[in-house]
């Protein structure tokens, strides 16, 4: 018997997993390789939301655990994700400029947001009104660190890589059983794949088409992450990656002409060269439109969890919202209101 059977090996399911593994639990992986939001993602990491100069929920604390997390992952693997780089708010008038001053002198942004205006230039971005920089931040790179810790989960015997059949699901006192194996507890996180979970589709996960571009402009010379309208993000090599759009109704991970046209129209609003498009992709974020994860056990299977709802912020929330259902989970610490899914009882019915 394992303690975790977990579901999807995305940031989700790699940070329950590393949580538990960490606490001296057993496990076993399920993944089928059928989400890729993670692999795509553009993994920035920041605790302010600029468009409205506000603070991220819970952003102090997400990021301590951020630091940890991934240095400890980092020390285990020998590799390399967490790649520490400012990223520089542009400025298009006076009055942005003003706004960031206001926004900083806010108690819960103080440490956040640098009251020095950055009058850097850098080659091929007109900036007149030069730019404001994000304190603690950086990026996750999540295709190493998937690929990586799917090696070590290989390697380690504790990985299937097979679809998940829900029906073969037996339930019995205190564990379940799932095919020839018996486990504690299931722990979901399947993303966007939730749709096709009859334990938990109930739950209302929006989900998020997001596009990207992995771009080459030898012209452009930038050594931090530039906000605007997209992120420009230096990658090493004069490549960058580019992103990303938000569209609500298309649910597949198919780029599209429409999403190709949006991002190249917004470059062009930030740099001033020429760029050659390496690669365009697309991914399905799991967002719910209450804008905060999904977490916690199905009310009628106590066997059965949930760790979803992650959306643009994946790297940010996965440390801290596993650790908060495995103290949930092993200890009966009770989750923040705002996660638990119990917040959709009145709304929603689950079947099983």
């Amino acid at each position: 018997m394992v303690d975790y059977i977990i579901v999807g090996s995305g940031l989700a399911g790699i940070a329950f997993a590393e949580t538990a593994l960490q606490n001296h639990k057993s496990i076993m992986v399920f993944d089928n390789d059928s989400q890729n939001s993670t692999t795509i993602a553009a993994g920035l990491y920041n605790p302010v939301i600029l468009k409205r100069f506000s603070e991220v929920w819970n952003a102090q604390s997400q990021l301590v655990l951020l630091d940890s997390f991934y240095a400890a992952i980092e020390e285990k693997l020998a590799i390399k994700c967490d790649i520490k780089m400012p990223i520089y708010r542009k400025f298009f008038s006076i009055e942005e400029q003003n706004n960031w001053f206001a926004s900083s002198d806010k108690p819960n942004l103080t440490s956040f947001l640098s009251t020095k205006i950055i009058t850097e230039k850098y080659s091929s971005i007109d900036s007149p009104f030069g730019y404001g920089e994000v304190l603690h931040t950086g990026y996750v790179d999540t295709p190493i660190l998937r690929e990586s810790y799917l090696k070590y989960l290989q390697s380690e015997n504790l990985l299937q890589k097979e679809d998940f059949d829900y029906s073969e699901i037996i339930f019995e006192t205190d564990s379940i059983c799932y095919k020839t194996r018996k486990a504690k507890h299931i722990v979901f996180a399947e993303g966007f794949g939730m749709h096709t979970n009859p334990f938990f589709n109930f739950l209302p996960l929006d989900g998020t088409k997001g596009e990207l571009f992995i771009i080459k402009a030898p012209q452009l010379n930038l050594d931090v992450i530039v906000n605007t309208s997209v992120f420009i993000l230096p990658l090493g090599n004069t490549l960058f990656k580019v992103g990303a759009t938000y569209n609500w109704e298309d649910k597949t991970n198919t780029p599209t002409e429409k999403g190709k046209h949006e991002l190249i129209e917004r470059i062009k609003e930030i740099i001033i060269c020429d760029f050659e498009i390496i690669s365009h992709f697309a991914g399905v974020r799991p967002t719910v439109r209450d804008r905060k994860p999904l977490l916690g056990t199905h009310p009628n299977h106590s066997t059965l969890h949930i760790l979803n709802g992650l959306g643009t912020r994946g790297v940010m929330l996965a440390p801290a919202m596993a650790l908060d259902l495995f103290e949930y989970i092993e200890k009966g610490k009770p989750l923040d209101k705002t996660i638990d899914i119990t917040r959709f009882n009145k709304k929603c019915n689950p079947i099983f």
